[in-house]
C-alpha cells in the first residue's frame, strides 16, 4: 500500500462510475481542497508532478450527494466524468456544464436550465457525449441550502408530487443537447453509458421504495426497461445498488442484500442485457459490512467492503476495512476472495468512501483513505489472478 498524494489537504478519486487514470495509466486526475475550495487536479505518475486544472473559488455546488452545497453556484464535485483515451474533464459549475484538458484550458459547452438538480455524469466511450442527469428542484427542497441529507423521504416526494427527472445527453464538441428524456417518478443519480453501444444507457431511481425491482434500468433510445424482477429468490423488498457495465457491454453487475433475516445476507448480482438472464451469489454470512464494486478491464472486481476475516474486531464503522480482489465464477456460483490491505478508511462522508479503481493494465488499484485524519490516495498491487 503506497501513498500517490502527498497534500496537507484533502485529495479523493472521482466517483467510481468515472475512472480517473489516462488511458496509457500515466495520468491521475482527482478532487483536492488544497487551495481552500475543492477543484480539479492532475498528476503525473511518472515525474510526481501536480498541477491544477480548474481554480474555482466559490464553494461546492448543490447536487447528490453534496445537499448542503450552494443551489446552481459552486464546482459540482458529484459532476465530474474522465474521458481517459482523450484526457479530457467534464464537470458542471454551477448551471455550466464545461470541458477542460489536463493543461487547463476551459471551455463551457451548455448552461443547465434553472430548476433543475443534479449528480453524477458519465462521457460515452467514444469521448462523443456526455450524460447529465437531472430532477425537479422540488425533490431537494427547491433552491434551500440544506444541512444535510432532506429528513422527508425523496423518492416518495418524486412520487406524489409527480416529479421528474431527466437524462441529459449533449454533443462534447458542440455542446448542443442531443437528448432531453424524461423519466417520470424516479430520482435518477446514476448515468452510465454502454461501452458497445452509446444509444444505450444504464441508469437507477435512488433510494426507492420496492428497491430491489426499481433500482436498476436500461434506456435503450425507445423504451425504459428494469432489469431486476420478482422471482427466484428476488424481492421488491431486496435492497440492489452500484449498477456497472462490464467491460464489454454484454451485462449489468450490482449488489445488495436479500429481504429477511437479520442480518440481511448479501449478495453479488450479473445481469444479461440481451437475454435478461440473472444469477445472484450470496455472501458468506459474516460479510455484512457496506462496500462497493467495481470492475476491472479483465472482468475480475475489486471492492472497499463485505470481505472480513475470522480474526477481525467489529469495524467502528458501517464500511468495511479491506480492499480485496473478488473472482466470480458466475457458472458456478462462487466468489474467491482475494484480501489486498486495510484501507483504514473512516466512511464518514461520502468523499472518505475508497471507491477503489483498477488502472487500465489491470495490474494496480488506486484508492481513497483517510487513515491519517485526511484523504489521500493510495496504491497497492492487484494480485495475480
Amino acid at each position: 500500500m503506497q501513498p500517490i498524494t502527498q497534500s496537507t489537504a484533502n485529495d479523493q478519486l472521482l466517483y467510481f462510475t468515472s475512472t480517473s487514470l489516462s488511458t496509457d495509466d500515466r495520468h491521475l486526475v482527482f478532487i483536492s481542497d488544497r487551495d481552500g475550495n475543492p477543484n480539479l487536479y492532475t498528476r503525473d505518475l511518472a515525474s510526481g508532478q501536480e498541477r491544477a486544472v480548474t481554480a474555482i473559488r466559490d464553494g461546492i455546488l448543490k447536487s447528490y450527494v453534496y445537499f448542503d452545497g450552494t443551489p446552481y453556484r459552486g464546482f459540482g464535485k458529484a459532476s465530474v466524468s474522465f474521458d481517459p483515451e482523450r484526457r479530457v474533464l467534464y464537470y458542471l459549475h454551477g448551471r455550466n456544464l464545461c470541458r477542460a484538458d489536463l493543461e487547463g484550458h476551459i471551455r463551457v459547452l451548455a448552461e443547465l436550465p434553472a430548476g433543475q438538480m443534479t449528480a453524477f455524469t458519465h462521457v460515452s466511450a467514444d469521448g462523443r457525449r456526455l450524460c447529465v442527469p437531472t430532477v425537479d428542484a422540488r425533490a431537494l427542497d427547491d433552491d434551500a441550502r440544506l444541512a444535510g441529507q432532506p429528513e422527508y423521504d425523496i423518492d416518495q416526494r418524486v412520487r406524489e408530487e409527480g416529479l421528474s427527472s431527466w437524462l441529459r445527453v449533449f454533443d462534447t464538441e458542440s455542446g448542443d443537447e442531443l437528448l432531453a428524456e424524461r423519466v417520470a417518478g424516479g430520482w435518477v443519480t446514476h448515468v452510465q453509458f454502454s461501452p458497445r453501444d452509446a444509444d444505450v444507457i444504464l441508469y437507477n431511481h435512488e433510494w426507492s421504495s420496492d428497491g430491489g425491482i426499481r433500482r436498476m434500468w436500461l434506456w435503450d433510445g425507445r423504451t425504459h426497461r428494469q432489469l431486476r424482477t420478482e422471482g427466484q429468490g428476488r424481492s421488491r423488498a431486496d435492497w440492489t445498488c452500484h449498477e456497472m457495465w462490464s467491460p464489454e457491454g454484454s451485462a449489468v453487475i450490482y449488489h445488495g442484500s436479500y429481504a429477511g433475516g437479520e442480518p440481511r445476507r448479501s449478495y453479488l448480482g450479473r445481469v444479461e442485457v440481451d437475454s435478461g438472464r440473472t444469477m445472484e451469489i450470496a455472501f458468506a454470512r459474516d460479510f455484512t459490512k457496506y462496500g462497493h464494486f467495481i470492475i476491472g478491464p479483465n472482468g475480475r472486481l475489486v471492492s472497499d467492503g463485505y470481505y472480513r476475516q475470522a480474526t477481525d474486531a467489529e469495524p467502528a464503522s458501517f464500511g468495511g476495512d479491506w480492499i480485496s480482489l473478488i473472482d466470480a465464477d458466475w457458472s458456478a456460483g462462487a466468489l474467491r476472495w482475494t484480501p489486498l490491505c486495510r484501507h483504514g478508511s473512516s466512511w464518514s462522508s461520502q468523499d472518505a468512501h475508497p471507491h477503489p479503481i483498477f488502472n487500465h493494465r489491470g495490474d494496480r488499484i488506486y484508492f481513497t483513505s483517510d487513515r491519517d485524519g485526511r484523504r489521500r490516495i493510495y496504491a497497492v498491487a492487484a494480485a495475480q489472478g
